[in-house]
């Protein structure tokens, strides 16, 4: 296990569950977009297994403290774990904001169906009801998150930090 990611992993989580007090409700969601912007930079730094964690234990945390629904879980999980995945593949900025927007906006949005439907009694759910409030909260992030690692690449602190986590 590596510590410095098991620290990072615990240090996103949190960074996610204070940005949670920047949210706003559409559709029967709470859309928070510094998770997805906190998704894509453990998707760059720690890889996919640590940016699961982050977005776990984010969406436990968040509800606990009651400020996110079940579907936090779905919408986050997704969005970091194939953000993470198609970065660690193809080693590329956009296959991470690519990620983090299917995989929270669409399939995280359509895995919060029967979240909602059985364990939240939303009668009025549908399979497709949380795509679109997914896509603006993670396109919203996923924005921040483009301007803050593209920045990052061009003044090559990216690759620094990325050195400094994997030694």
């Amino acid at each position: 296990m590596n510590i410095k990611k098991l620290t990072l992993t615990a240090f996103f989580a949190a960074i996610a569950v204070a940005g949670s007090l920047f949210s706003f409700p559409v559709l029967g969601s709470r859309c928070s977009p510094i998770q997805h912007l906190v998704n894509v930079m453990c998707a760059i730094l720690l890889g996919p297994w640590y940016g699961l964690a982050a977005a776990f234990l984010a969406a436990l945390i968040r509800n606990i403290l009651g400020l996110g629904t079940l579907l936090a879980f779905p919408g986050s999980m997704c969005g970091a774990l194939l953000s993470g995945l198609l970065y660690k593949w193809m080693k590329k900025l956009p296959a991470a904001y690519i990620g983090e927007v299917v995989g929270t906006g669409i399939i995280g949005g359509m895995l919060s169906y029967p979240i909602a439907a059985v364990l939240m009694g939303n009668q009025t759910a549908a399979l497709f009801t949380f795509v679109v409030p997914f896509l603006i909260s993670t396109v919203g992030g996923t924005i921040m998150a483009t301007v803050i690692t593209m920045t990052m690449k061009q003044t090559k602190v990216l690759a620094r930090i990325q050195q400094q986590i994997n030694s």
